[in-house]
């Protein structure tokens, strides 16, 4: 048997449990890996509360993303090998020492980082990737303003927006998390707490506005939000506040800006499949090369998952939080 954190009912940190389970087998087009290390993210605090829509299908358990070794492949599996290092974009079950996963949802580990590092790569790469370069299109030379630059996501996509040559602007909440963020790429980087971030953003753009928009806040942020879009512009909302909002059309059809919100757990494994090739094809050479690097705050055993919890709810701190099982293949 393998072992697993599991909750049996909503609730607190406190409800994160590590407990025995079942050794898993993969199906014909799936992968089985021995998870060394596993990334968590927002969305497991809101679906440990009861508060996130765990679609059909979904694996037990949270972890939406994982860094291991593949341990067996299914029978139709032509492009991964036992021993290969990987990573992967999970729907559930990464906070395991097992997790079975299609195959289309794996990406080589790249070249140079430990599991832990990896580990903290396929959700926000593939989030990051799929909003900014397959629906807004973002490119060089072309601006966009990111939200949360302190959070994974967000300093993930600081840092690949600076490596493919888009000016970076970007908000957080702390001075602290502003001065981590100029590190990463940012032209400009604006205390939200403190500072407006529709004029700081105007100014820096001599009053064109950005390009594109990475928004992880939702409705308290729209208004201002399109008042910082340049013509032909994009937003792109995908977290915070869900909640009905009103705002004034004008200032979308003037701009000729659109607005899309997402949710990428929930695609279905076609999207999910072309979301991790362009990733494997795009985003992990910039990696490799050392254009986007890591950024990690604090790595717990897994069996500390819920002290985890408590760090990320904190809002303190900058990167990911990781989990590491000390499994593998041997074990």
């Amino acid at each position: 048997m393998s072992s697993a954190i599991r909750f049996d009912r909503p609730g607190a940190p406190g409800v994160l449990r590590l407990v025995p389970v079942d050794d898993l087998e993969p199906g014909p087009a799936e992968v089985l890996i021995a998870v060394e290390a596993a990334g968590v993210n927002n969305a497991d605090l809101l679906e440990r509360r009861g508060h996130y829509p765990v679609p059909p299908g979904a694996p037990a358990g949270l972890g939406l993303e994982c860094a291991g070794t593949i341990a067996a492949v299914g029978r139709e599996v032509t492009a991964w090998k036992p021993g290969d290092r990987v990573c992967a974009l999970l729907t559930g079950g990464g906070y395991a020492e097992q997790v079975v996963v299609p195959a289309e949802q794996v990406m080589p580990a790249p070249h140079g980082l430990t599991m832990i590092e990896a580990a903290s790569f396929p959700e926000v790469a593939c989030t990051v990737y799929s909003n900014l370069a397959m629906i807004a299109g973002l490119t060089s030379g072309q601006s966009v303003l990111v939200h949360g630059a302190g959070g994974g996501i967000g300093a993930f996509a600081t840092q690949w927006a600076a490596a493919i040559g888009a000016r970076v602007i970007a908000t957080a909440g702390s001075d602290t998390k502003v001065k981590a963020a100029l590190t990463m790429g940012v032209s400009e980087a604006i205390n939200y707490r403190t500072d407006d971030f529709v004029t700081t953003t105007l100014n820096a753009t001599s009053g064109r506005g950005v390009d594109a928009i990475l928004d992880v806040v939702g409705a308290p942020y729209l208004e201002r939000n399109l008042r910082s879009l340049a013509a032909d512009g994009h937003l792109i909302i995908i977290g915070g506040s869900m909640t009905p909002v009103s705002f004034d059309l004008w200032e979308l059809a003037s701009r000729r800006a659109s607005v899309s919100a997402t949710m990428l757990r929930g695609r279905p494994k076609a999207q999910k499949a072309a979301i991790v090739a362009g990733v494997t094809r795009d985003v992990i050479p910039l990696i490799e090369a050392g254009k986007i690097k890591p950024v990690i705050d604090t790595v717990f055993p897994l069996a500390q998952a819920g002290r985890a919890h408590e760090l990320l709810e904190a809002g303190r701190t900058v990167g990911k939080v990781i989990l590491e099982t000390g499994y593998s293949t041997t074990r």
